[in-house]
């Protein structure tokens, strides 16, 4: 079952329709850089982003906070949210639950579908970035430009392992929305109405963080944390905000299944 959920994944047009969509702004972004003085020149401005514009294989990290706050929650929502109601709609998946095939399996098997897409859309949108960046951007060594956000020089081993571990809190961030999606999906059997009303959520949380009256939501709400990465790039590393963000997502994820799955497991889907 797994393995036909990976199949359908990899196979279906609109997977990579999706992550090619998500590829376009960052790579419309470096283009601009690359042919515009829109940027500080290498040496001025924030010392880490100068050190990303004289060296363009730092450009990932650019790529995933330009498709963090929006573009890459839309499509999780987008395919979550279709992997129970999309079945649901077209009328497969009460033929699909006729044959021996467990409920508990069944939304297994959607889930490591999903995980998968998650893992693929931020690795290849990484990849394009690294690719994009050391042909459009600045090709200086990394030695000798590299710097974290408190400006301090970073050694090749530290940027390579920080942002190994920047790309790793990203799929963190996106799996609490890919749960939350998950569970509307089981649900409704409207695709559409299971990815809006992921999208409400993480719209309503977005509003919430700016205002002060919620302040005391603020640490509960699950866009808080999601660009922490950043301080994977201070001199010390500040774990509080990224250790915070990854338990939240955590929680976000234990939660959302576990509603999912019950919630599958006792619904009458073969009327």
């Amino acid at each position: 079952m797994i393995g036909v959920e990976l199949h359908k994944m990899v196979r279906d047009r609109r997977t990579w329709v999706t992550i090619g969509l998500l590829d376009a702004l960052p790579t419309l972004v470096a283009i601009l850089l690359a042919v515009t003085d829109l940027g500080p020149r290498p040496g001025t401005g924030p010392a880490f982003l100068s050190a990303v514009l004289a060296d363009g294989k730092l450009f990932p990290l650019a790529a995933i906070a330009i498709v963090l706050p929006l573009f890459m929650p839309a499509a999780v929502a987008v395919v979550a949210g279709d992997a129970i109601a999309g079945e649901a709609q077209s009328g497969t998946l009460r033929y699909v639950l006729v044959r021996p095939v467990g409920r508990t399996r069944l939304l297994v098997a959607k889930l490591v579908s999903v995980v998968s897409f998650v893992l693929l859309a931020v690795l290849v949108v990484a990849a394009t970035a690294y690719i994009t960046g050391s042909l459009l951007l600045g090709n200086q060594s990394i030695a000798a430009t590299t710097t974290s956000v408190s400006g301090t020089a970073l050694s090749t081993q530290e940027l390579a392992g920080r942002t190994g571990l920047a790309l790793v809190y990203a799929i963190l961030s996106m799996l609490g929305v890919a749960a939350i999606a998950l569970f509307l999906s089981t649900v409704t059997e409207s695709p559409l109405a299971a990815a809006l009303g992921t999208l409400a959520v993480l719209i309503a949380s977005t509003l919430l963080l700016t205002l002060d009256a919620a302040t005391s939501l603020h640490p509960y709400l699950p866009t808080r944390y999601w660009l922490s990465f950043v301080d994977l790039f201070r001199d010390p590393i500040l774990w509080r905000n990224v250790g915070r963000g990854a338990g939240l997502q955590a929680a976000y994820v234990a939660v959302f299944l576990a509603a999912a799955w019950a919630n599958f497991t006792t619904k009458d889907v073969t009327d």
